[in-house]
């Protein structure tokens, strides 16, 4: 009877973490480059953002997703990164529906939040190994 490798939990779980914060990056940081785009500018007006907050947050939501994606960043400043990021998913959710009501699309923001609080959670297991 063979026994199990002490190490696979923790190379599944760091597996989920990359995986994870990858593709919560491809939604991130891309999203710098189409801050002034028709279609940007559109959706912040559709919801009643100022322009000038529409930008600060891009900047700060770009600047938290290399935090959360960089493995050399500190473990607060993450912290912070992930908490900064989750309050922008909640609060573009909240928008949306309070904007467009129970619509598909205003459950967009959910799947990227999933995709963070699934990094987030990873990100914690493995540190305590």
């Amino acid at each position: 009877m063979e026994k199990p490798l002490n190490n696979q939990p923790k190379k599944s779980i760091k597996v989920a973490y990359w995986v994870s914060t990858g593709l919560l990056a491809l939604f991130i940081l891309p999203g710098v480059f189409f801050m002034d785009s028709p279609e940007a500018k559109q959706g912040t007006e559709h919801l009643d953002i100022p322009q000038w907050l529409a930008i600060e947050i891009g900047i700060g939501h770009f600047i938290g997703g290399l935090i959360i994606v960089l493995p050399f960043i500190g473990k607060r400043l993450k912290e912070w990164a992930y908490v900064g990021c989750g309050i922008k998913y909640i609060s573009a959710i909240i928008g949306h529906l309070a904007v467009d009501g129970l619509v598909p699309m205003s459950f967009s923001p959910l799947v990227v939040f999933t995709l963070l609080l699934i990094s987030y959670i990873t990100y914690h297991h493995l540190q305590k190994k």
